[in-house]
């Protein structure tokens, strides 16, 4: 199919693009299966659609039909009797018709206003004639159209996860930083008056590789690393007694409970950050988030930033 992906593939694509009301899908048969996935595959990558059986449609379900819909009408020979009696009454709302077919001289074609062709030269079946190839190219052909409409809307991930909340992949990228977070007893915490060497204490016995510094009022100033320790100790002979303001971070990167976690470790990937303090209103450090944990949680293949 790749050198058919032309000028009539490209109108398919800005026709769905600027649907304002919902993509109609129709077939019969095998085709139909497959015009049943490319509706929920629309749906679910921002495009409202649905599935319309042809022989459904003439027996009153042509109700469903809106002045703002674009058809896609899926037949590989473009003349199943189905689809043919409902060509007139679609082309009487005025609705544009997008044919996905493999014969482009057949009645669907003729009466369509963009063809996408799917033809193959022959099924895969022993018989050569139960959809199998053609099928397959009919869904290939139509997951490239919603991924191409998907580009066009700049869909992101997260949107995707919202239209699907109830599964394991949408409970991944909807997650808050506050679902991950280490517990509130595990953040580590040191006045910006103490010792590297209480630094370090807070640091063992928390076991994140990093403390927080904060002031007198509780508020997050700063941050001090395994990185910044090892820097140290290679510009001092005994650094323990330094106080930590001296050595910490100022005014560190940090995140709210209530952004997603996908958010966080973009942040952190960006910035090299292992170990991020999650503050809350008034800026008072109430957790920490890790990179492991994200990692653990299976968000790093998620978190690329959109283009």
């Amino acid at each position: 199919l790749l050198g058919r992906l032309n000028g009539e593939c490209e109108q398919a694509v800005r026709l769905l693009h600027a649907c304002a009301g919902r993509v109609v899908v129709t077939g019969v048969g095998k085709a139909g299966l497959i015009g049943q996935k490319l509706a929920a595959t629309l749906s679910s990558t921002g495009t409202p659609a649905l599935f319309l059986h042809a022989a459904d449609a003439v027996h009153g379900d042509l109700g469903v039909l809106g002045k703002d819909d674009v058809v896609v009408a899926i037949s590989n020979s473009g003349e199943s009797a189905e689809i043919v009696e409902l060509l007139p009454h679609l082309n009487a709302l005025g609705l544009p018709i997008i044919a996905m077919t493999g014969a482009r001289s057949s009645t669907l074609a003729r009466q369509s206003t963009v063809v996408v062709d799917v033809g193959v030269d022959r099924e895969a079946d022993p018989l050569h004639l139960a959809p199998t190839a053609s099928t397959t190219a009919a869904l290939a052909m139509g997951d490239a159209l919603a991924g191409a409409v998907m580009t066009l809307k700049k869909f992101t991930r997260e949107k995707y996860a919202q239209n699907h909340p109830g599964g394991s992949l949408g409970r991944l990228l909807l997650s808050r930083v506050r679902d991950l977070m280490v517990p509130a007893e595990r953040t580590p915490k040191v006045t910006a008056g103490v010792t590297i060497r209480d630094a370090i204490s807070e640091m063992t016995s928390k076991r994140l590789g990093s403390t927080f510094v904060v002031d007198e009022y509780d508020r997050l100033i700063g941050i001090v690393t395994d990185g910044d320790l090892r820097r140290l100790l290679e510009e001092h002979a005994n650094p323990l007694e330094l106080p930590v303001a001296d050595v910490m971070t100022r005014d560190p990167k940090r995140v709210g409970p209530n952004i997603l976690a996908v958010e966080s470790m973009r942040l952190m990937e960006d910035h090299a950050i292992t170990v991020l303090p999650v503050v809350d209103g008034e800026n008072r450090p109430i957790s920490a988030i890790h990179m492991h944990t994200l990692v653990k949680a299976g968000l790093a293949m998620w978190s690329d930033a959109e283009e």
